[in-house]
Parts: structure tokens; C-alpha cells; sequence
């Protein structure tokens, strides 16, 4: 079976038992988490995803309930904070093309994580946001844009900024309809940009930028194929769904609210001394 989609859980699906390879899931207010790491090379190569833990949190869709319940972030934002580093500066970029729809999650979310390496000392004591950990946002656009690898953006940021950590939010490309647009992907591995639609950029993890590399994402689309051989399991013919992706037709509606959710979810992670509500008016 054709199987294209950025989704850990469901590779590791596809898979089966395999050694090297644990899942378990549980349950929090509602929210389905399931936790799937990745020990050795062989369970890698298996699955095509690097060594690492992933974490996948199903909820309601974002097109039906942005944050009901609101327990749905804090689960993201708990599972955040245990993968990034518990001191110093970080770094984090919203991946994507602003112009596309479905790939515009990453830059909407970075416009809503609150950057704060520019306020210290006396300045964030007198707008009462003391005490805060650097944060430094970026959105660099795609290489259709800028001429300039994503990755390449981000490592000669990390030259000079040398940040502890580096999250890295990006639109993903699930398996099923059922995950599409209700499922956030939390991973220390790192991330290969556009991987699930075919569209391999450079991979940003750790090795590349010399840092710990955090990344998040919500799939946004189906790759056509993928789907019909879901849906037929897997006896579609070859020539159906070829170079073709779908995406809801609240796709607006859904990526506005999921960039919302994952700003939430970081913001909550970074400054957990702020209250949502009071970062959510600096917005």
C-alpha cells in the first residue's frame, strides 16, 4: 500500500509489530495521547522516521472546537516542555508558504508566539512580564520565496544566536481522513519539510543545526492516492490520485485555529507564569 504522510502513529501502523519500535496511549480530559518512540536503526529504516519520541494528541477538530476542551493545549504544552531543555534561549520558526492555504500553519502560528530575547531585566519587571525565557520567532518563508533553504536560514540563526533549543512548526500530510485537521505531532527528531507530499527539503534535527530541535505539526491535507488505497485497501489503480492532494474546504478556518492552538501550546510551554488570556491580548 502507498503510504505518504508525515504521521509517526501511522507508519508505525503500517509496520506492525516491530522490535525497536514502543506505542502507548492514554487518555487526558478527553484527549488521546499516544506516545511512539523509535529505538534503533533498523526500526527506523522500518518506519522511515529518525530515532526520537513522538507524540500524537487527537482531539476534536480544529474546524469544529478550537479549544474545547481547553485541557487539549495544556496536554500539548506539558508534553513541550518535558522535550525542550529547562533553561536558555529558543528559537522558533513557522515553516510554510504563506500564499498556500494549507501550508500557511507554521508562519500564522509564529505571528502568535510571543517573542521575548529583546525584553530583560527592568523593562519586563515594569510591563510585568518578569520573568521571561528568551524567545526569538521567525518565519523564513520556502525557497520559492527567499532562495534560501529553511534550513540553512535556521543554522546560521543558530551560528549566532545559539540558542538552547529550536522549535520548528510545520503543516503535515496524514494518511487518513480521520486525522486530518484534529492531530498535533510532537517530536524531538526533528523534521524533513514537505516530505509528505513529496516535496523533500533539507532535514532540520539536531545533527544539522547543532542544537536540540523540537517540532510540531497539524496535517492540513491527504495525498490522493494515499487515501484511495486507504479507502481500497490498497487494490486502487496505479493511475488514480497521482500528484493530487486534498484538503478540507474549511481549510482556512482550520489552519487559522490550529496556528492559533500551536502558539498556545508554545507560549504555555515557554512562559508558563503567563496566564493564555494575558498573551493572547498582546495578539
Amino acid at each position: 500500500m502507498n503510504t505518504r504522510t508525515d504521521l509517526t502513529i501511522e507508519l508505525a501502523e503500517t509496520v506492525g509489530t516491530q522490535d525497536g519500535i514502543s506505542s502507548e496511549t492514554r487518555t487526558v480530559d478527553g484527549v488521546t495521547i499516544t506516545r511512539t518512540v523509535i529505538t534503533d536503526e533498523a526500526a527506523s529504516k522500518a518506519v522511515g522516521k529518525p530515532q526520537g519520541e513522538y507524540y500524537t494528541l487527537e482531539m476534536l477538530p480544529f474546524s469544529d472546537a478550537a479549544f474545547e476542551p481547553e485541557s487539549c493545549f495544556e496536554a500539548a504544552s506539558d508534553i513541550l516542555r518535558e522535550l525542550l531543555p529547562r533553561h536558555g534561549g529558543i528559537l522558533a520558526a513557522g515553516l510554510g508558504n504563506t500564499a498556500i492555504t494549507p501550508d500557511a500553519l507554521g508562519s500564522k502560528a509564529a505571528s502568535r508566539i510571543l517573542a521575548t530575547r529583546h525584553i530583560s531585566g527592568e523593562l519586563a519587571e515594569k510591563c510585568g512580564l518578569a520573568p521571561l525565557r528568551p524567545t526569538t520567532v521567525i518565519a523564513p518563508g520556502v525557497l520559492g520565496q527567499t532562495g534560501i533553504e529553511a534550513a540553512e536560514y535556521l543554522q546560521c540563526l543558530c551560528a549566532g544566536l545559539h540558542p538552547a533549543a529550536v522549535i520548528v512548526i510545520d503543516a503535515m500530510a496524514a494518511r487518513s481522513l480521520s486525522r486530518l485537521g484534529r492531530t498535533i505531532q510532537i517530536s524531538d527528531s526533528g523534521i524533513s519539510p514537505g516530505a509528505g507530499v513529496g516535496n523533500n527539503r533539507p532535514c532540520i534535527d539536531s545533527a544539522f543545526l547543532g542544537t536540540r530541535v523540537v517540532s510540531l505539526g497539524v496535517p492540513t491535507v491527504v495525498d490522493l492516492r494515499t487515501l484511495s488505497d486507504d479507502l481500497c485497501g490498497g487494490n486502487c489503480p496505479k493511475t488514480i490520485g497521482e500528484n493530487l492532494i486534498v484538503t478540507p474546504r474549511e481549510i482556512d478556518l482550520l489552519t487559522d485555529r490550529a496556528a492559533r492552538f500551536i502558539a498556545m501550546t508554545v507560549n504555555a510551554a515557554l512562559q508558563p507564569h503567563l496566564h493564555p488570556d494575558e498573551i493572547a491580548k498582546l495578539f
